[in-house]
């Protein structure tokens, strides 16, 4: 395993989470234009993060960590994403993966996870996507090989320990495990070229004749009857949500920024500043009111998800699928009121915000990316056929 360097720079229980991301977020903001056209590695952002302590917040404080709330883990995502929606995924990322072995995990996994990670100041990734088989494992005598390819890696490039998903030819359940991000024989193909969250480094990785031991497979859970091992799903769906609604709040307040200080009232408006101009104000209601209520809707389901957590493996399925929809129901707003928001700041700035210097247009294509992640119309079916025919969603990575 990697060793990675310990929080240098701030005991994460002497200071207020909430204040310290929104100082990691406004040191990303300050070169997020110029990390978004790089492109590349996300290794500076990675490193503040390492060095604020805010990797430790998801560890229980009795194996060091800060031991903070769903909520609260959410509320960090939303500020990071604000400045950053490549770095508010893989954070989002990063708290569910650091706590899947607790419904996920044999006897004991979890503590070695949680132990490491306060240890070593770890950061979290993964290469999970259930619809790219071509990552093959089998069983040798001593472990397992692993040979293929797979896709939508976010942050293995630069994560300490990666949580992966293959295939064995006798079964169509993806087996899942865990490597240091240096075991050798995984590469990176620097294959991610799209259009929005540039920094996640989300292509695909080539791995050739890679070990793993016994102990790095992930569970089986013992309580195979119990609803709470498909919880780590909602978990990681809401964390895409609050990456949606911070990359949308991180516009909204780029154009307020831009608005109150670069841009100029209309000829015929009649009115000295723009920031009095009734059109403006208007336009700059709608959208704070339409994302104040996705964020709500995503407020409730952290507080469902909490409670479902709480519940562990006494989570009913019932319960599950109350707290599914609930995220179904957080996702469709989410996605609906950021890409407006993303989109209408234009009409609020005017024509000179275009101009590639700002990198406004960072945050549309963010969120026009990620939202693209499973489609939102499956989310409105789900919702539909729940307030229709009271049936729940599968679980599944999707739901």
């Amino acid at each position: 395993m990697q060793t990675v360097s310990s929080p240098q720079t701030l005991d994460i229980f002497a200071k207020d989470y909430l204040t310290v991301a929104q100082e990691v977020t406004e040191a990303i903001a300050a070169e997020a234009v110029g990390y978004d056209i790089e492109s590349g590695l996300p290794t500076e952002e990675v490193a503040r993060l390492k060095e604020s302590g805010l990797l430790l917040l998801p560890v229980p404080r009795e194996y060091g960590g800060a031991g903070t709330s769903w909520p609260g883990l959410y509320k960090v995502v939303q500020i990071l994403a604000g400045a950053s929606g490549s770095i508010g995924q893989i954070y989002a990322n990063h708290i569910g993966l650091v706590n899947a072995a607790v419904p996920l995990g044999r006897p004991g996994q979890a503590e070695q996870a949680y132990q490491a990670t306060t240890q070593q100041n770890l950061l979290w990734a993964n290469a999970l996507n259930a619809r790219d088989a071509r990552l093959k494992i089998e069983a040798l005598d001593n472990g397992y090989r692993v040979n293929g390819v797979k896709s939508f890696g976010t942050g293995v490039a630069v994560g300490d320990v990666n949580v992966i998903g293959a295939i064995m030819d006798d079964s169509e359940v993806p087996v899942v495990f865990t490597v240091p991000g240096d075991r050798p024989g995984l590469t990176y193909n620097y294959d991610w070229h799209n259009m929005g969250q540039r920094r996640t480094v989300s292509g695909s990785y080539y791995f050739n004749d890679v070990f793993v031991s016994p102990a790095e497979i992930v569970g089986p859970p013992e309580n195979v009857t119990s609803a709470f091992p498909a919880l780590i799903f909602s978990v990681s769906q809401l964390g895409k949500v609050y990456t949606y609604l911070g990359i949308a709040e991180g516009a909204l307040n780029a154009a307020k920024d831009y608005t109150l200080t670069q841009t100029r009232p209309w000829q015929s408006s009649g009115v000295e500043a723009a920031s009095q101009d009734p059109y403006i104000l208007q336009q700059y209601g709608e959208l704070w009111a339409e994302l104040q209520a996705a964020i709500a809707l995503a407020d409730k389901a952290a507080t469902q998800v909490q409670w479902g957590w709480d519940k562990a493996t006494d989570l009913t399925f019932d319960d599950r699928g109350e707290i599914a929809i609930a995220i179904a129901a957080a996702k469709i707003q989410a996605i609906k009121a950021g890409l407006k928001v993303t989109n209408d700041v234009f009409e609020v700035m005017g024509a000179r915000a275009t101009s590639s210097r700002y990198g406004f247009d960072r945050y549309w294509r963010d969120l026009r990316t990620f939202s693209l992640h499973d489609p939102r119309s499956y989310k409105s079916r789900e919702v539909g056929n729940w307030f229709l025919n009271q049936e729940y969603p599968v679980p599944s990575q999707y739901s």
